[in-house]
């Protein structure tokens, strides 16, 4: 049995999210290592990682609405939207803390973003970043996103710094370089951290060395979190030895539950899947037995 379930990890500045997966499978010494919510390398913070079978839970995670404290610098514009991109403008006059306020809670609520040119976002198979470094532009469909909280919590020198809750797919440096725009002095980020992502918060995470030293001890269990707390909103049922069978065998079985989304285990405890009950017929959305 290899080992599965989700670890929380605080990722390190300058780290990408692909560099944490490539230590932890050598870490814990599994191939099968997904993330969900790519952060920036600037980035810090909290990033869900899911392991052996667990993978197959990445794209119920991707939904996940997330927290950040952001730093936004105002009057520096940069061609990645954030301060590690080469300065494109600056500017002197610099807009009051009110009208700053009264600016950003503009963008509550739905907004239309358009993705940064710095982006992983592919445009006919490219990356949008590969085509940038090339020094190449293009046009980027807007995308809805929604900003449900954007709080001034503090200030750090020349710095804003912002408490913000938003929908999967929002980047917060263009966030931070639109609110800039419309102030007229320019924006960008200078600073991110991923304080939380749907269920999970920054409290819950470890970093690499924690990791390492758990793994050195043998106690990495303690740091694993099963799979279907992802799934804790949703209610939980438990099928017996033959319905368990005729499920893992990828066929529905017949129930009483109302309809919706059900965590299902067997019974001895054993999570299996996420199913669909609908009209008294419950079919698996995805299984996560080891097969």
């Amino acid at each position: 049995m290899g080992m599965n379930g989700i670890i929380l990890v605080d990722k390190p500045c300058g780290w990408t999210s692909h560099d944490v997966v490539g230590k932890l499978r050598g870490i814990l010494r599994e191939r099968r290592i997904g993330h969900s919510g790519t952060l920036d390398p600037m980035a810090t913070g909290l990033l869900v990682v899911f392991v052996g079978r667990a993978t197959r839970a990445v794209e119920f995670a991707e939904a996940d609405s997330k927290e950040y404290i952001a730093g936004l610098r105002l009057g520096v514009s940069t061609d990645t939207q954030d301060t590690t991109g080469n300065v494109l403008n600056t500017c002197e006059a610099l807009p009051s803390k009110d009208e700053f306020i009264a600016a950003a809670n503009g963008f509550l609520g739905e907004i239309s973003q358009i993705p940064p040119m710095y982006s992983a976002i592919k445009i006919n198979g490219k990356k949008l970043y590969e085509l940038a470094r090339r020094g190449e532009i293009v046009e980027r469909r807007p995308r809805k996103v929604t900003i449900s909280k954007l709080e001034l919590v503090g200030e750090d020198k020349c710095d804003y710094i912002l408490d913000i809750h938003c929908s999967k797919g929002t980047y917060i440096r263009t966030l931070c370089s639109d609110i800039g725009d419309k102030l007229g002095c320019g924006g960008c980020m200078s600073s991110l951290r991923r304080v939380k992502a749907g269920a999970f918060s920054i409290a819950q995470a470890h970093t690499m060395e924690q990791i390492q030293a758990a793994a050195d001890l043998g106690e990495l269990d303690g740091i694993i979190i099963p799979v279907d707390t992802l799934f804790s909103d949703k209610p939980d049922l438990t099928v017996n030895e033959f319905e368990e069978k005729k499920l893992r065998n990828g066929n529905t079985i017949k129930t009483k539950s109302a309809d919706g989304t059900y965590r299902v285990y067997s019974e001895s405890g054993e999570f299996l899947l996420l199913a669909e009950v609908k009209d008294n017929l419950l079919k698996t959305i995805k299984s996560f037995f080891e097969v």
